[in-house]
């Protein structure tokens, strides 16, 4: 009962920074910090990755319509625009998948500590800060799906490779970078959104294929909590973020990632010995 209390209260954690710019890895950090899970390091490897599976499927489901170019409720032209999403985000998982498949053990290896995590918190929260307030009285070029050229979705794909570095956000990286090229804060959260769900896709699948399908029925249920308990709050997250931006810029989130950052450093400092 304790285990799946554990994993219901990772999956609320996942659920919400997920979706919102402030780093999933550092919240997790902290969270295992002082709930211990009793399982193999090599199963909270592969937990941490499948549990976000229950969070791309709250993107699945709320934008079911938006993304199924198969609609009978569509016309032509519209399934056509659907299908440029898509191929659009096609293009933008490119750079990430291939490095992310290459590199990605390696950077969490070499990379997944409170030291980096706590550096790219505080660095992330305050481009969100510059940004915005560079962005303040700019128009955005690009306000809807068909406004993001190909060239422009790739260049946010390769933006978001620096997301393998632990601590700066999937999403928070790729906002960022669709800001900066032009997008309007509603399309870079939602491109942001669509690019998980390929990436996360693959990313679980390898991790499931590492870790093997012998699961003890303790391990199943955790997994399974986690991945249910990550959808529901998922949706839930993401609707807040997006009612959340339509009356208000990104620095707010700027400014947690900084305090979260410091508050990461200053409790392991205080709580470890060099």
């Amino acid at each position: 009962m304790f285990e799946i209390l554990k994993a219901i209260l990772l999956g609320i954690v996942e659920g919400i920074t997920e979706w919102l710019p402030i780093s999933s890895t550092g919240h997790m950090i902290l969270v295992e910090e002082f709930v211990e899970f009793k399982a193999s390091a090599e199963f909270m490897e592969m937990f941490r990755v499948v549990i976000q599976l229950g969070a791309i499927l709250a993107v699945v489901l709320l934008y079911f319509n938006k993304l199924n170019p198969f609609s009978f409720k569509k016309s032509k032209e519209e399934k056509m625009d659907t299908m440029a999403i898509w191929y659009k985000v096609i293009i933008g998982v490119i750079p990430a998948g291939i490095l992310g498949v290459l590199f990605d053990d390696w950077f969490d290896q070499h990379f997944y500590n409170y030291i980096m995590v706590a550096v790219m918190l505080i660095v992330y929260g305050v481009l969100f800060i510059m940004i915005e307030n560079r962005n303040k009285d700019r128009d955005t070029k690009i306000n809807s799906f068909n406004d993001l050229t190909y060239k422009t979705a790739f260049l946010i794909g390769i933006i978001q490779v620096l997301s393998l570095m632990p601590g700066t956000s999937r999403s928070g990286v790729t906002i960022l970078g669709a800001i900066l090229l032009g997008c309007s804060r509603s399309i870079a959260a939602e491109y942001s959104f669509f690019l998980s769900i390929p990436i996360m896709f693959g990313a679980s699948a390898l991790k499931l294929l590492k870790f093997g399908l012998d699961f003890t029925s303790m391990e199943l249920a955790v997994l399974l909590t986690g991945m249910a308990v990550a959808f529901i709050v998922s949706i839930v997250a993401i609707k807040f973020l997006m009612s959340y931006i339509k009356r208000n810029d990104f620095k707010a989130f700027g400014w947690y990632r900084i305090a979260l950052g410091i508050l990461v450093v200053g409790y392991f400092i205080t709580n470890r010995t060099f």
